[in-house]
């Protein structure tokens, strides 16, 4: 007994999705996201593990200073955007 792996063009199969940029929604989903994972790193850092770490710690706000430029790219990412 073979068992054949769905078909692609089944009921409920949606059109391979063109590359290109990112709906609205999206993008601000990912940007929430990313922002929340900085405030996440930020708060945790500095109110946990800065007891048992500061190099940790200042690694973790290191990163989180990192998040928010590529959180804006990635938010403000459209083709309408560019000129």
């Amino acid at each position: 007994m073979s068992s054949s792996p769905s078909s692609p063009d089944g009921p409920g199969s949606r059109p391979p999705r063109e590359p290109g940029p990112l709906g609205v929604k999206t993008r601000k989903r990912a940007y929430f996201i990313l922002m929340g994972v900085c405030l996440v790193l930020i708060v945790l850092a500095w109110m946990v593990v800065y007891r048992y770490s500061i190099i940790a710690a200042v690694i973790m706000s290191v990163v989180a200073l990192v998040i928010p430029p590529f959180a804006a790219i990635v938010g403000n990412a459209s083709s309408a955007n560019r000129q």
